[in-house]
């Protein structure tokens, strides 16, 4: 556990009490706060309330009173499309917001840190896509090359339930929209910028919004080192507020859609081949197609992003490919789950928006397409250039049937469970098919999230193997 200080004896209010309140409490009391829980849940608050922690409705008149910050969960809204009625009161009454990650920042370094002769450092990955494999990859390729590593925050371990990092130990974090906007405290050594797509809009009030609560992680935190995707224009556009020149070392430019030239330090994947350049010259390069683990070019440029932060935290080219190469993938996500009678099954539920599906697409060829969900806005329109990839499209969702209609050019069967969609890709897959479940769509409508979207495909598919 991170213990919070800088709140002894201090009431602090805690609003939402899942993982991230609940560890947030914890890190709080352990620092000598004292926190004051809410939830509208009823078995939430009783969970707290086992554990000790004092539960006062912050939603009343009054209950800000002496309270020195409150700190929100990540799913509840504080600006957009409404602010929740606490969050509101908290501002009313001038008692700063702030969550999680704002605390873990805040609290991280202690006066232990002198005495080491490598301090801690941390690296934070945010973006649209493929972050969590970012962020994980880094951990491993750490870890492989001997260094203690975590992994936490949107993935792994709550930020404050991690153990105190150690002499030349590395916290890396996997950083939502979410977080990065509210946290009053973000000082990342290295931070990672993977890419940029429409998402959560209405939680950021719009793409201006939304980018403007990734671009915080850079701008607030100032990190040493920033790596940054230059394939969008708000990549583009972040790296060149960051640098003070085309030679600006600080900045790691990282793109799969071609050779980036320059005396600055970038990354870059063509045609399945890494590159790193520094100064005009190559100084690294890693033929990504053998790593079954990063399948496809969405992987590459997660591989790209890894890499950079890896150099950047001084590890070699070789010891980093030795990496790639032990590296497994995550569950959801480009997820080889099965392969028979030349049929190869993929797992990629964590696909809930048309940008990751359209990544997903682009990165196999002949497949049996299982998709639909409760659709985002925008429509399916994004999704054309990977169409020609697929053979037939399968489409679950209680709205299937409207999902279907958009799929211009495709055959599409409407089967609106997962269950009948498994089983007539099944049936009708042949060798050198891929059955893709890539949905394109929130999960919502049929399962609580998307892992257990995945695991329905999953277990659908093993039980006809």
């Amino acid at each position: 556990m991170i213990p919070v200080t800088g709140f002894e004896n201090a009431r602090v209010g805690i609003l939402g009490l899942g993982r991230s309140g609940l560890s947030a409490a914890r890190a709080l009391r352990a620092g000598g706060a004292h926190p004051v829980c809410w939830d509208d849940n009823p078995g939430a608050r009783e969970m707290a309330e086992t554990e000790g922690f004092d539960l006062a409705d912050l939603s009343r008149e009054g209950a800000f009173d002496a309270v020195a910050r409150l700190i929100v969960s990540p799913g509840i809204p504080h600006l957009y499309p409404n602010p929740n009625k606490v969050v509101a009161n908290a501002l009313r009454a001038g008692v700063p917001v702030d969550n999680d990650i704002g605390l873990f920042f805040l609290s991280l370094g202690t006066e232990k840190w002198a005495m080491f002769d490598d301090p801690p450092k941390v690296v934070a990955v945010t973006g649209s896509n493929g972050k969590s494999t970012t962020s994980a990859l880094i951990h491993h390729v750490l870890e492989h090359a001997g260094k203690p590593a975590q992994l936490a925050g949107n993935i792994g371990r709550g930020v404050l339930d991690i153990d105190p990092p150690g002499d030349g130990g590395v916290v890396v974090l996997e950083l939502s929209s979410y977080q990065t906007e509210l946290a009053r405290a973000l000082t990342p050594d290295v931070a990672v910028f993977t890419n940029l797509s429409p998402d959560h809009l209405d939680r950021h009030g719009g793409l201006g919004g939304y980018f403007g609560a990734k671009r915080r992680l850079f701008a607030e935190g100032g990190p040493d080192r920033a790596v940054i995707g230059v394939d969008e224009p708000e990549g583009l556009f972040l790296a060149g507020q960051l640098a003070e020149g085309p030679d600006d070392a600080r900045v790691i430019r990282v793109s799969v859609e071609g050779k980036l030239s320059g005396p600055g330090w970038s990354v870059f994947a063509k045609k399945g081949y890494l590159s790193e350049y520094r100064k005009g010259k190559q100084t690294g390069s890693i033929d990504l197609r053998p790593v079954k683990g990063l399948p496809g070019r969405h992987n590459h440029q997660n591989a790209c992003a890894a890499y950079a932060a890896c150099r950047a935290l001084g590890l070699s080219p070789k010891v980093i490919e030795q990496g790639f190469h032990s590296f497994e993938g995550l569950p959801h996500r480009s997820q080889v789950i099965a392969e028979k009678d030349g049929v190869t099954f993929v797992n990629d539920s964590k696909a809930t928006n048309v940008d990751s599906a359209l990544k997903a697409l682009e990165a196999f060829s002949s497949i049996r397409w299982i998709c639909g969900g409760l659709e985002k806005e925008g429509g399916v329109g994004g999704l054309k250039p990977g169409l020609v990839n697929v053979v037939k499209a399968y489409v679950i969702g209680r709205e299937a049937a409207e999902f279907a209609m958009q799929l211009e050019g495709v055959t599409a069967e409407v089967c609106t469970t997962m269950a009948a969609a498994v089983a007539q890709a099944m049936e009708e897959a042949q060798p050198g098919d891929t059955v893709l479940l890539a949905p394109a769509a929130a999960s919502f409508d049929q399962y609580d999230n998307f892992e257990k979207r995945g695991e329905d495909f999953i277990a659908e598919v093993q039980a006809r193997l």
